[in-house]
């Protein structure tokens, strides 16, 4: 009789499943997109055909990333075949799936410690280290890109690439919104919501002020499953 595989054996396999750069593309964009995906979506999203799209989204149910079933991705439809729809499994990959960034919380936590004045409390010295580092991030970018003048709709474009670079699976809830699926802080954010929630917040901010970003503000809009963190208009 085949034994089943191992814990360790279906992590390793899920890694391997994700090392494929388009098969992993596809994974983040269903993640993201919250709602059943068709074939023909996740092939568009990264611009391969529908038949090799197929084989990689087959590989990732095969492992347990994804699962997959018969129906529309929106409304039912009635007549003729439903297509083949693929959503993500609670299946988590420790080491990056969804992203977690205890490493960087350390070394921010770490460099409040090193540098806390004597007017401020640990956690005051926290959260103004988490804004520098997203002044830094946004500096960094700003010397990178040159882009000049920055409106509301290239403010959220510029922070859902940082953001996703960062883990937090950014997602656009509406047009001028945007929500953060993932906390990469997770699950030590659920030890001290206050402090990791204003750090991100904190974070967040800094970038947005050091682009230059108009019309978009960051507020905590805490969320069950999801970062804190909501990007949207500066009148909102």
């Amino acid at each position: 009789m085949t034994e089943p595989p191992s814990t360790g054996d279906a992590a390793i396999d899920s890694l391997s499943a994700l090392g494929e750069d388009s098969r992993r593309q596809m994974y983040a964009f269903i993640r993201r997109a919250r709602r059943p995906v068709t074939r023909d979506e996740a092939a568009e999203s990264v611009g391969i055909s529908r038949k090799l799209a197929a084989f990689h989204l087959d590989k990732l149910v095969d492992v347990g990333l994804l699962r997959a079933r018969y129906g529309a991705p929106g409304a039912i439809r009635k007549v003729g075949r439903q297509p083949k729809v693929y959503e993500p499994t609670d299946t988590e990959v420790r080491v990056s799936i969804p992203d977690r960034r205890h490493e960087l919380l350390a070394d921010l936590l770490l460099e409040a410690v090193l540098t806390e004045g004597d007017d401020e409390t640990a956690a005051q010295a926290a959260v103004r280290t988490a804004g520098q580092r997203g002044r830094e991030r946004g500096e960094a970018e700003l010397e990178r890109t040159r882009p000049g003048r920055i409106g509301a709709e290239r403010g959220l474009t510029s922070c859902e690439r940082m953001l996703d670079q960062h883990g937090f699976e950014p997602y656009r809830e509406s047009p001028g919104r945007l929500r953060l699926h993932n906390c990469p802080f997770h699950p030590l954010a659920a030890q001290a919501p206050d402090l990791v929630c204003g750090m991100n917040h904190a974070f967040i901010t800094g970038y947005l002020q050091a682009m230059g970003i108009t019309g978009v503000t960051a507020v905590l809009a805490p969320r069950p499953g999801e970062c804190c963190v909501q990007l949207g208009p500066a009148d909102a």
